[in-house]
């Protein structure tokens, strides 16, 4: 497979097949220590601290930390006892400062059979590449990963052919640990942001009248933004001020519709003292005024 390049940018995003002849024996999968600056697929490629794109699998197992590695345009910090699962296609970049330290697996795309590829979910982009086991787990994980880079790197006591199954099978039992990690990694956040977007929402219904910050829900929640706005988007699909805008209407709405409180009062109940700000706000999400509002409704 050749090198390819997304055209793009200052060059492109250049993207690197698996290195087959890195590989012992020319297997379609290699594993062995991360270095501290050797981040490169080749030997003869230059350092990637630069985004790019894998077309195989590479699974990190963190003994040293933290290190921050951005995948798909997220940074992500992992550290001792962590593992990053970065798919094919997937743009990442190493961290120039990062003292990458641990065991490094990587797979090429067919290496293992169709059943054993559903099965540990190597194509669910959908799951989080930070995974963070417990004691228990992490044991386990490092148990099977030892195992596999035992077989892999006994080349003499088994033909190519048995060596290569033996492989697969090893590497089979280690995706399916992992693939269990990911997908209850992904059930617990989900859960998580369930819980913060109830919270979010619930703080919102007491507060939208005078509260349109999200910065200050953020605040008294005790959340970041950015996990804010991660909570609201997975439960709604809109960002967390656009909700509390979408309430403020609402009220709005409902208090032109069903009150004959002047359009100034209307506003100053929903947060907005100016009845001109009140009267821009309402048109920029309605496309009418409060008055044409409430005209069209008597």
């Amino acid at each position: 497979m050749v090198d390819t390049r997304v055209e793009g940018g200052d060059g492109g995003i250049r993207t690197f097949p698996f290195p087959v002849e890195l590989s012992v024996g020319g297997v379609g999968m290699q594993i062995g220590p991360m270095g501290s600056t050797d981040h490169t697929w080749h030997a003869d490629e230059a350092p990637l601290e630069r985004v790019h794109r894998i077309d195989f699998h590479v699974v990190m197992l963190f003994s040293r930390g933290p290190v921050r590695h951005m995948i798909d345009f997220t940074e992500y910090e992992a550290s001792a006892g962590d593992l990053l699962w970065i798919r094919p296609g997937q743009v990442h970049r190493f961290s120039r400062a990062g003292d990458y330290r641990g065991t490094v697996l990587t797979m090429q795309p067919g290496f293992l059979p169709r059943a054993t590829v559903e099965a540990t979910g190597l194509y669910r982009y959908d799951l989080p590449p930070l995974l963070r086991p417990d004691d228990a787990q992490l044991t386990a994980l490092r148990s099977a990963l030892a195992q596999l880079q035992r077989e892999y790197e006994d080349t003499t006591t088994l033909p190519l052919s048995l060596h290569t199954s033996v492989l697969r099978h090893s590497l089979t039992a280690f995706l399916l640990r992992l693939a269990h990690l990911a997908a209850s990694s992904a059930e617990a956040a989900r859960q998580q942001a369930d819980t913060t977007f109830t919270l979010f929402r619930d703080a919102v219904e007491k507060g939208f009248a005078t509260n349109h910050s999200v910065s200050a829900y953020a605040d008294q929640l005790g959340y970041s933004r950015r996990t804010l706005v991660r909570a609201v988007r997975a439960a709604t699909g809109e960002t967390p001020k656009g909700f509390i805008d979408k309430r403020v209407i609402l009220e709005a709405k409902r208090l032109l519709a069903h009150t004959d409180m002047p359009i100034g009062r209307v506003g100053a109940a929903v947060g907005f003292p100016d009845a001109a700000n009140f009267s821009k706000f309402f048109h920029q999400h309605t496309d009418v005024t409060p008055a044409s509002f409430r005209a069209d409704l008597r």
